[in-house]
């Protein structure tokens, strides 16, 4: 018999801890974490020099100077021959850390782009050694038992009915698309989309990319939804119906008055939605949980994770008050769900998504629950909460600045009280390019405004105190 071809040596692969073969190491099996402990050290040196080296919350320079810097470090991208392990993992990883905007940084600001959890970071690591895929039972035994598990669970906390459940996403904007896909098989092709102006843009482009009438717009000056305003869209809006509220607006992180409008559904035979993708984590804190008011009275509900939940990308979910809704995503494949293994007992999986492949994602979410606890989650929530204010009021007493209302959630708007729209707008890009901040922008009532999105509760008043101070003395040269 002929032998197979020998595995290459070259710097690129390294023997399988004990056979010597010079294939490259896998990250599972019982050799895997031999194979990784050295590798983690290597990564974990990279990411402390490359935020060394970087100095702040992103690398100063812009956009030009740092794709120079990128591929002056990375050079061939595919090289004949391989560097090996550590050498790739050293430049690339410490490029991608000198590189980057941290969410970590307290002075790094602008979106809803958490800084997440070591714990939940790590648990990630072991998702991906592993590579579970959640599109058929026999790829995903333990984890697709743990989805299960966490998705009742967090269901059951936005909705007291006897068979909540959820989805995990990809985030709010698969949510808000399952939403939609879901009133539209309930109701038909013709379904109208009504959403307010405040509304993410996720919602409009659902409603496109589902062949749906095109979503109705009702303005909001005041940054909320209004109920007067939505129940005359309802009078003259004809055939079925679907209202998108929201519990966290994008740009000031505002929640809609979710009773009444919920009670305007229920007047005019509309299905509602609410995009919470921002704040539906709030119901977790006695403190805040009153603010979403209504929140159960949807027919479904988007939260996000990896905003006020700390996760690493992605983590969403899409919450209904029973799982019979979620019925028409069921679908068939015979080489992942045959119908004879099914009755046998295999779950199916494949009716939980529109995807077919599937990270664990339920996994990092799983262990930061058990690891923190509700009440370390309601500690990380209300601190993060209390911050923001801290922030607006320091902003408010400040003579320099303009503070354009209190946070309802962690998003606060100011801005300089002397400076025009393209200044303001300067200044941010100034920021940006010196690498000293990164804040965001949006326009309400008529006028542009920077927006501090605070998600980091290690941020302390002192880093505030910096952040005011930088921008004082910014709009002084």
């Amino acid at each position: 018999m002929t032998a197979p071809p020998g595995p290459g040596t070259g710097p690129g692969t390294h023997p399988r801890p004990g056979t010597g073969t010079g294939i490259p190491a896998l990250a599972g099996g019982p050799d895997g974490p031999a194979a990784l402990r050295p590798l983690l050290d290597t990564v974990l040196d990279a990411l402390h020099t490359g935020a060394r080296d970087r100095g702040g919350p992103l690398p100063a320079g812009g956009p030009d100077a740092l794709a120079a810097r990128v591929r002056a470090a990375l050079g061939d991208v595919l090289p004949a021959h391989g560097t090996g392990d550590h050498e790739a993992l050293r430049t690339l990883v410490h490029t991608l850390a000198a590189g980057a905007a941290d969410p970590a940084d307290p002075l790094c600001a602008a979106h809803l782009h958490c800084p997440p959890l070591a714990v939940a970071a790590a648990a990630d690591l072991a998702a991906s050694a592993l590579n579970p895929s959640l599109d058929s039972w026999d790829q995903a035994p333990a984890a697709s038992a743990v989805e299960a598990l966490l998705t009742r669970t967090l269901a059951a906390e936005f909705y007291a009915t006897p068979r909540p459940d959820a989805l995990v996403t990809t985030g709010g904007t698969e949510a808000n698309q399952l939403a939609l896909l879901l009133a539209r098989e309930r109701h038909g092709p013709r379904l109208t989309v009504l959403h307010g102006a405040n509304a993410h843009h996720s919602v409009p482009r659902a409603a496109w990319l589902l062949g749906l009438p095109p979503a109705v717009a009702i303005p909001t000056p005041t940054g909320t939804l209004d109920p007067a305003r939505l129940g005359e869209a309802l009078t003259t809006t004809p055939g079925p119906t679907l209202v998108t509220a929201t519990a966290g607006t994008t740009d000031a992180g505002l929640i809609d008055p979710l009773h009444r409008i919920a009670d305007l559904c229920d007047r005019y035979g509309a299905d509602l939605h609410i995009d919470a993708a921002y704040g539906g984590l709030l119901v977790l804190s006695p403190r805040h949980r009153d603010k979403l008011a209504g929140l159960a009275r949807a027919h479904s509900i988007s939260v996000d994770l990896h905003k006020l939940g700390w996760q690493p990308v992605a983590a969403g979910l899409l919450a209904v008050p029973d799982t019979a809704l979620l019925a028409p995503l069921a679908h068939q494949a015979d080489y992942l769900n045959a119908t004879d293994d099914t009755e046998a007992g295999l779950p199916d999986l494949l009716g939980r998504s529109l995807r077919t492949t599937r990270r664990p994602d339920a996994l990092k979410i799983a262990t930061t629950l058990r690891s923190l606890g509700r009440d370390g989650l309601i500690r990380l929530i209300d601190r993060t909460c209390e911050l923001a204010h801290h922030l607006a009021q320091l902003l408010d007493a400040h003579p320099g600045f303009e503070l354009h209302a209190a946070p309802t959630i962690s998003t606060v708007l100011f801005r300089p009280t002397h400076a025009d729209d393209d200044e303001l707008a300067t200044l941010r890009r100034t920021l940006l390019h010196e690498g000293r901040a990164v804040l965001g922008r949006t326009h309400a009532d008529g006028r542009l405004w920077l927006k501090a999105t605070l998600l980091n509760p290690h941020t302390t008043a002192g880093d505030l105190d910096t952040l005011i101070a930088l921008l004082e003395g910014s709009t002084h040269r």
